[in-house]
């Protein structure tokens, strides 16, 4: 069992410049779509994180080979559809969602049962909205009836395309269906609510068959199977979501700045910038520059003594989606009532995060008015602490970790976290660099 940690002191102020693990929707898609590319691919900056790890074991599993050294990862692909299929096969994702329901559109080709299995958390998350466009393709999922882990998948040489509409705004179900789209005949198409757009901007750059139109709701996206593609290297840029942590650290301490280096500020997934800077903060992106399709940037921030409250407009939700917890600690701290609505896609990650949200700000005497769905939140910008503060039983959620570290180190208190190694499966380098920004982990 893992040591929890504790937090006694507030951070003093800094002015640092760091470097953030690489992204880690950029490193599974990576290594998945390398499994399926003609020859050899290499990636730098891989995120060596928990989830990231999953998927390199998964390939192992299904015949893939996999080599790396202290410079980079190299994966050897043998095209569409030609993973070995053992019998008998069980794999395991981890914690990982978009793992989770990735890997199962990879095997829809499998003429063997394959088991998938995740952690407990994982295993409690909702697999239906990929089961049903999964099977519209011809595959099957035992048992029948089952919607979360553990589920077996056989697949079918009868694949077929179809016609799917995603209205949740779900990259992961989107792109769950655009990889299975590649290996069958003909066009699939999706209709998507906006969300982030990765796995688009690979096909593109990859030159796989896509065909793109974005209205200002939905994209629609045309995909024609059964076209392979070479291998390719990707030197992986830091994570945003990764970021956000420290650009509300800097936010929330006296008198810091902060410099991250190098971060892909894909617009799908800015939303967190935008909003911030709706409530006060001044944080900008320095030295742009585009990598194969997606915006790289330094992103720049600094303190600000008083941060104001936001209706945050819904349109933002899916391009801050997994930053919501963090920006619910700066509405803690902003003058007014901030609201934030639409927000049920909260409560089907790796915990229920509105929840958690609410009940961590009312532990640190922030009032809320909370429902299934919306949150707003009654700000107090002299909020300073001093009790005692203890964060458990959080289904290990990595970002519920990372957020309440923050404001142990923002807003002082005495502070015990459990399970501080849940933070691995996302960002194995945050304590390291909370240390070298000079705050103090007992």
């Amino acid at each position: 069992m893992v040591k929890p940690i504790y937090f006694t002191n507030k951070i003093k102020n800094f002015d640092k410049k760091i470097f953030v693990n690489g992204d880690k929707s950029l490193s599974i898609r990576w290594a998945l779509m390398a499994s399926l590319a003609l020859g050899k691919s290499r990636a730098h900056n891989l995120l060596m994180s928990e989830d990231v790890l999953s998927t390199i074991k998964i390939l192992k599993k299904l015949g893939i080979k996999v080599e790396s050294n202290k410079k980079y990862y190299e994966i050897t692909g043998n095209g569409l559809n030609s993973y070995l299929y053992k019998k008998n096969l069980t794999i395991n994702a981890g914690n990982s969602g978009t793992l989770g329901r990735l890997i199962l559109a990879l095997l829809i080709c499998s003429p063997k049962k394959i088991k998938l299995i995740g952690d407990k958390s994982l295993s409690k998350r909702d697999f239906s909205r990929i089961i049903h466009p999964l099977k519209e393709f011809g595959v099957n999922f035992y048992p029948k009836n089952r919607t979360t882990l553990p589920i077996s998948i056989k697949g079918t040489n009868l694949i077929r395309p179809i016609k799917y509409f995603e209205n949740k705004g779900s990259a992961q179900c989107k792109s769950s269906v655009m990889l299975a789209a590649l290996n069958a005949p003909g066009k699939t198409f999706i209709k998507a609510k906006k969300s982030r757009d990765h796995t688009e901007i690979l096909f593109k750059n990859l030159k796989i068959p896509i065909k793109i139109k974005k209205t200002k709701n939905y994209d629609y996206i045309e995909i024609e199977g059964k076209k392979n593609f070479k291998s390719f290297n990707y030197n992986i840029p830091g994570d945003i979501s990764s970021s956000a942590f420290f650009i509300v650290l800097t936010l929330l301490s006296q008198n810091s700045k902060l410099i991250i280096k190098n971060v892909n500020i894909n617009a799908s997934r800015t939303g967190i910038i935008l909003i911030l800077n709706r409530m006060g903060a001044k944080i900008i992106f320095k030295n742009k520059k585009i990598y194969k399709g997606e915006q790289i940037a330094d992103i720049y921030v600094k303190s600000i003594k008083l941060l104001k409250a936001i209706n945050c407009p819904t349109k933002l939700n899916t391009r801050a989606i997994d930053e919501f917890l963090i920006i619910f600690l700066v509405a803690a701290k902003a003058k007014g009532v901030s609201y934030f609505k639409n927000l049920e896609e909260l409560n089907h990650k790796e915990s229920k995060r509105l929840n958690w949200g609410s009940k961590i700000l009312n532990m640190i005497g922030i009032k809320t008015k909370l429902t299934n769905h919306s949150i707003k939140i009654y700000g107090n910008p002299n909020l300073d602490l001093y009790k005692n503060y203890e964060i458990k039983n959080y289904l290990k959620d990595h970002r519920i970790m990372a957020m309440t570290t923050v404001a142990a180190l923002t807003l002082g208190g005495k502070w015990k976290i459990h399970d501080p190694d849940s933070i691995n499966t996302s960002f194995p380098s945050f304590l390291k660099i909370i240390k070298s920004l000079g705050g103090k982990i007992n």
